[in-house]
């Protein structure tokens, strides 16, 4: 048989992170062991029933087995607006403001194609979302790293950027609630966030993934919501997080009116939208009772507060995040993050996700998910209670 050449272009993509860190727990689980992924992100939840049902009835309409309108149904759109009118107070025109993605990780990757050119300039957070650079790789664009420092609440200080930074940046990527590290992000920094991408001719792309989980009674933010956020950047939504619809890939862009046009010319050539199916269970998801919503964030504070508290109360160090359903944890005096992570799987057979994975300045933490049962989280926590490292503290 054949081997063909790849493509140049698909060289200059990065390690896939989480394929990496699937991969080495799977080969743990196939020697027979019991391994409690707290490294992963996918949510451990079913999608809420009532959604669920919209898509059996959908599914079974004639016209849902038809090739969609290619910038997706007015329906869905029209519901994403009413949204974002009802939760963050921000209008949006249906037709030029809201594009319909095949995930929110689709949007992302796709939006450095859509408006950078080889050499152009990309502000990225570090630690971040791996999959930023994916998209920033295909466009042969180049990376500029944006420090998150515990000190600073993991947001970016931009007195850090040089002037040739800011003049030769063209985007930036943000992400609040944030993952990794739960961080979530202020009015004022969304205010200077807008005020500097206006001087510096920079489009703002802000992912909003898990927008509705914050704690403490802090509802997220929408960048959207600071003025003249439309003018300089969009909003990238899902569904996955909100309302566990992960493996539905559905999500969507608003904002800005030029970059919604290049996100749709896009994917004018590479798609004839989602199922229309999808697209009537999604418009249910967003316009019906948001209680399922509630329910889920409830979930996610009682992990939270289970899992810091216990591993407070066995000596380790750690803070509770703001937000999203992720915890950053700091890494034992003596280990790399990707040692600490080893030493877990190898000795108690939990995993976790090695902060550097996340970028260079995630290095000093791991990730932990919060996507498991209580007591799956007892259990990972009287494990670490087992180690030595943790006995030496006593």
């Amino acid at each position: 048989m054949k081997t063909y050449s790849k493509a140049k272009r698909l060289d200059l993509l990065p390690e896939q992170f989480f394929a990496s860190l699937a991969g080495k727990v799977n080969a743990v689980v196939k020697e027979g062991h019991d391994v409690i992924n707290l490294g992963q992100g996918n949510p451990d939840q079913p999608t809420p029933p009532h959604i669920v049902e919209k898509l059996t009835e959908a599914a079974a309409t004639p016209s849902n087995h038809k090739y969609p309108p290619f910038r997706g149904l007015s329906s869905f759109k029209e519901a994403i607006a009413a949204f974002y009118l009802r939760e963050y107070s921000v209008g949006l025109d249906p037709e030029t403001e809201v594009a319909v993605l095949f995930g929110g990780k689709a949007g992302l990757v796709e939006i450095p194609q859509c408006l950078l050119n080889p050499g152009d300039g990309v502000l990225v957070p570090d630690p971040g979302y791996p999959d930023y650079l994916s998209g920033v790789a295909l466009a042969e664009a180049r990376m500029i790293k944006m420090p998150l420092r515990e000190e600073n609440g993991f947001l970016p200080d931009y007195q850090e950027l040089s002037g040739e930074k800011l003049y030769n940046a063209k985007l930036m990527f943000l992400n609040y609630p944030n993952n990794p590290t739960g961080a979530i992000a202020t009015k004022s920094f969304f205010e200077e966030t807008v005020e500097l991408a206006d001087q510096h001719d920079i489009c703002v792309v802000h992912d909003f993934a898990y927008g509705a989980i914050g704690f403490d009674g802090q509802k997220p933010i929408s960048f959207l919501e600071t003025e003249g956020a439309k003018d300089v950047g969009i909003e990238i939504y899902t569904l996955s997080k909100t309302y566990n619809m992960a493996g539905w890939r559905v999500g969507f862009a608003v904002g800005n009116k030029s970059v919604i046009e290049a996100i749709n010319v896009l994917q004018d050539h590479l798609y004839v939208s989602l199922f229309g199916a999808i697209q009537e269970a999604a418009t249910t998801a967003l316009l019906s009772s948001q209680e399922c919503v509630n329910a889920l964030v409830s979930t996610y504070e009682e992990r939270r507060k289970l899992l810091i508290s216990g591993l407070q109360g066995i000596g380790w160090d750690v803070k509770a995040p703001q937000g999203s359903f992720f915890a950053w944890l700091k890494v034992p005096e003596g280990f790399t993050s990707v040692e600490f992570s080893n030493y877990l799987l190898e000795k108690i057979k939990v995993a976790v996700a090695p902060g550097v994975g996340f970028g260079e300045f995630g290095e000093g933490y791991v990730r932990v998910g919060l996507l498991t049962t209580n007591e799956r989280i007892k259990e990972a926590i009287s494990r670490i209670e087992s180690l030595e490292l943790f006995h030496k503290r006593d």
